[in-house]
């Protein structure tokens, strides 16, 4: 099996998925409707990666129904949902699977990526794109709300902080004291001169040049708010992030289910909210310069609104 197929299955099939929704979702109709469809390819050579590949193919298609169950109430008490008496335990809660995402994960020796996987609908110079100003939130008011409260307990009081795909609001706190330095990347000049918390701001284009206009060590946190997914060269990125933070500091990452889907990479638009958590985390750990990366999911009124998940490192100390 080649390292991409190795990658790709342990994406699709993270043991926390395994332990708390596959006992409660098993059906032999989509077992049997997989196995087919992996028996009629050749891209498995072998009997047991075809296993592999039918084990991890129908946890995709579990993930793809949980967010149905999700918004008809089944995960909360027993007797709501799907008829009386039927419901899920509280462990089985979209929550307790997206914060177990990253605990035991699997990652081949490099990169796995493709440069097919950063591709985009629109590849168009992204200036043009960001050359109108938009003056608005990108995810709900529960979310923002959701995302400074989280900023809250974990701001410290003298940060120097940078904000990657920086716009109008960074949703920092509003009692925060922040440092000397609270600097913004990103791609309209007029959003980010209207962004209050900022004492500097860069406009650039860091899929044109993924390097950052700072000196190493430069910074205690880094943010980047629902836009990992628009960051066409990851890898380079999360280097430069590794380089400007100061051991120990911390770079959290936001994201969300909305998106520009013209502007965002194509493995982001194929996968699910809980992949996406996978795929953020595995930015920090080939980037080689982290701490293994953790995630919480602090989405504030699971299905009534934006779901809102961190996935977070800190730079090593070393």
């Amino acid at each position: 099996m080649n390292q991409r197929t190795t990658f790709l299955i342990s994406l699709y099939s993270f043991s926390p998925i395994q332990a708390f929704y596959l006992p409660y979702s098993y059906n032999l109709s989509t077992f049997y409707i997989v196995f087919l469809s992996l028996q009629s390819t050749s891209f498995f050579s072998k009997e047991e990666e075809k296993m592999t590949a039918w084990k991890a193919s129908t946890l995709v298609l579990q993930l793809l129904l949980l967010p149905a169950y999700n918004y008809c109430d089944a995960f909360f008490l027993p007797g709501r949902g799907r008829g009386k008496g039927f419901g899920f335990p509280l462990s089985m809660s979209t929550k307790s699977i997206a914060e177990k995402v990253l605990m035991n994960p699997v990652w081949p020796p490099a990169w796995p990526y493709s440069e097919q996987d950063f591709e985009r609908t629109d590849e168009r110079e992204d200036s043009l794109f960001y050359d109108q100003p938009r003056l608005c939130y990108h995810i709900d008011d529960a979310a923002v709300s959701a995302l400074t409260e989280y900023y809250a307990t974990c701001f410290k009081d003298g940060e120097d902080v940078l904000d990657l795909c920086s716009s109008w609001v960074s949703h920092y706190p509003k009692n925060w004291k922040s440092g000397k330095n609270v600097a913004g990347v990103g791609m309209n000049e007029y959003e980010l001169s209207q962004n209050p918390v900022l004492t500097s701001f860069t406009v650039k284009d860091l899929n044109a040049e993924p390097v950052l206009p700072y000196e190493d060590n430069s910074f205690d946190k880094v943010t980047c708010v629902v836009s990992v997914d628009y960051l066409n060269k990851p890898l380079e990125v999360f280097q430069e992030i590794g380089r400007v933070l100061r051991p120990g500091g911390e770079c959290i990452l936001s994201m969300s289910n909305r998106c520009f889907p013209t502007k965002a990479f194509q493995i982001w638009l194929q996968t699910s909210d809980f992949e996406h958590v996978f795929i953020a985390g595995s930015f920090f750990h080939y980037a080689g310069l982290f701490d293994p990366p953790s995630s919480l999911d602090i989405s504030p009124n699971p299905g009534k609104s934006d779901p809102l998940y961190i996935v977070k490192a800190a730079k090593k100390k070393d």
